[in-house]
């Protein structure tokens, strides 16, 4: 069988080659890495025999019309690129796998997603907990029955130096993708945003890190309601203790509890009978592995390094058999609109209505 062709776009000093999105390729058997992209000499010099690529550009147009890749690994970590980044790979009709956050706002997602669709491309995104086998066990136990009805879901960042609203940009895409994928299509949000205390007004935006674009806030509080009846809730507080244990979700059900945190094979855990105060019930917590509820864990990947694998692989598979990759651009849209969705109804001091009615970030409107 041919092997795939695949380049890799980079950003040296903006955003990189993210989180080892680039390293992954040459790894598969069914992957050849042609040439690598980075507007930076020193950048892709270094990085290019890293990746393994036979070539290398300083501009991703020239490499994307020479080479001809089928597949470009995203990279970029900066947002602000994205949407100029996939919209080039899908008119030359190449298939990509992308860095989380997908893009800034959603008429750039519709935007991506009306070119690739118009030319049949897949794209994924890397919010690699879709990938894990332990999504689909806990999936498996809500649909069984195992903690009875779910009626919350609650979920934080890591609430590190990057507390607030970057956290929910850059660390809370991937625990809101979780709750969307456990508790399906929101159809509300209500939330606030502030700043040192003070409610986020207009004196207060500013441009955001990472190329996010208006930009506030240090501590954000969003409750969602979707359309099974289910809550879901975000918060995160700028220098709150972060640690990474606390960057995950936690399903409450009428009969139980799990707990998993955010990543690929990362741990997770099952509280039966549960009356939801641990003190009270003294429970016993099982092990939620890739195999199953108390059973060896046979995974020695964790985090990206797993996860990126698994995503091209799957990216791969999704190619071949014409579907959808497990974490698709519509997937990564509605995470999106789900941070969208905190700053328009901030700036209306309401709740509102999902899908929302603005594309914009509202955070521009104050």
């Amino acid at each position: 069988m041919a092997k795939y062709k695949v380049a890799i776009i980079g950003s040296t000093g903006r955003g990189n080659y993210g989180h080892g999105l680039g390293d992954v390729w040459k790894t598969l058997d069914n992957c050849e890495v042609v040439a690598i992209a980075d507007d930076n000499e020193a950048g892709r010099t270094k990085t290019m025999p890293i990746v393994g690529a036979q070539r290398a550009y300083a501009d991703y147009r020239e490499m994307l019309s020479k080479e001809k890749p089928q597949i470009v690994a995203v990279c970029p970590r900066w947002v602000d690129q994205h949407r100029d980044m996939a919209i080039a790979c899908a008119e030359h009709g190449c298939h990509m796998y992308m860095e989380k956050p997908f893009c800034r706002d959603l008429a750039e997602a519709d935007e991506i997603i009306r070119a690739c669709e118009m030319r049949h491309i897949k794209l994924a995104v890397a919010h690699i907990s879709r990938y894990s086998p332990q999504l689909q066990i806990i999936k498996s136990l809500i649909r069984g029955g195992e903690i009875g009805d779910v009626m919350e879901v609650r979920a934080r960042g890591k609430e590190d130096a990057r507390g607030g609203t970057e956290d929910l940009w850059v660390l809370g895409s991937h625990v809101l993708d979780i709750m969307r994928a456990v508790s399906g299509e929101p159809e509300s949000c209500f939330a606030t945003l502030f700043e040192k205390g003070e409610r986020v007004t207009k004196q207060h935006i500013r441009p955001g890190n990472e190329g996010l674009g208006p930009f506030a806030g240090d501590h954000v509080d969003a409750m969602y309601r979707f359309k099974n009846g289910i809550t879901g809730y975000f918060s995160s507080r700028k220098s709150a203790g972060g640690n990474p244990s606390r960057f995950g979700l936690r399903i409450y059900g009428s009969k139980g509890i799990i707990d998993t945190t955010s990543g690929y094979a990362n741990p997770a855990f099952l509280l039966k009978d549960s009356g939801w105060m641990a003190a009270r019930s003294a429970p016993k917590w099982q092990v939620i592995s890739s195999n199953g509820v108390d059973k060896p864990e046979t995974i020695t990947a964790q985090g990206y390094e797993g996860g990126n694998p698994a995503a091209a692989r799957d990216l791969i598979d999704a190619i071949e058999k014409d579907r959808q990759p497990l974490c698709s651009m519509y997937e990564a849209r509605g995470a999106i609109e789900m941070i969208l969705a905190t700053f328009d109804s901030h700036r209306q001091a309401k709740p509102v209505a999902m899908p929302l009615a603005t594309k914009q970030n509202a955070l521009t409107l104050l």
